[in-house]
């Protein structure tokens, strides 16, 4: 994946201690319900980018690759408002 073990260590050793996942020796990694909520929020926004972006004429292979990462920066406002536009959009 291109990142480097001592990069991993510090990320994972980070989202132990701000309370998303649990770990143990030689075992594996699992979200707690804080990063499980992350995730499900973090999905539900990249599919609404990524919907988005479709609904305004991009293509299906550039709206996947657009909507990574977009969907940490995109604002509640925003989303509330690609929302909307998709709605109307599928009404017509």
């Amino acid at each position: 994946m291109g990142v480097t073990q001592p990069t991993a260590s510090k990320t994972l050793a980070r989202l132990q201690r701000d309370g998303y996942v649990n770990s143990e020796p030689y075992r594996s990694i699992f979200l707690t319900q804080m990063g499980k909520d992350l995730a499900d929020e973090s999905r539900v926004k990249h599919e609404v980018v990524f919907q988005f972006l479709q609904t305004i004429g991009v293509s299906k292979e550039a709206a996947k690759r657009d909507s990574e990462g977009m969907e940490h920066h995109v604002s509640d406002e925003t989303l509330k408002a690609f929302k909307k536009i998709i709605r109307e959009r599928k009404a017509r």
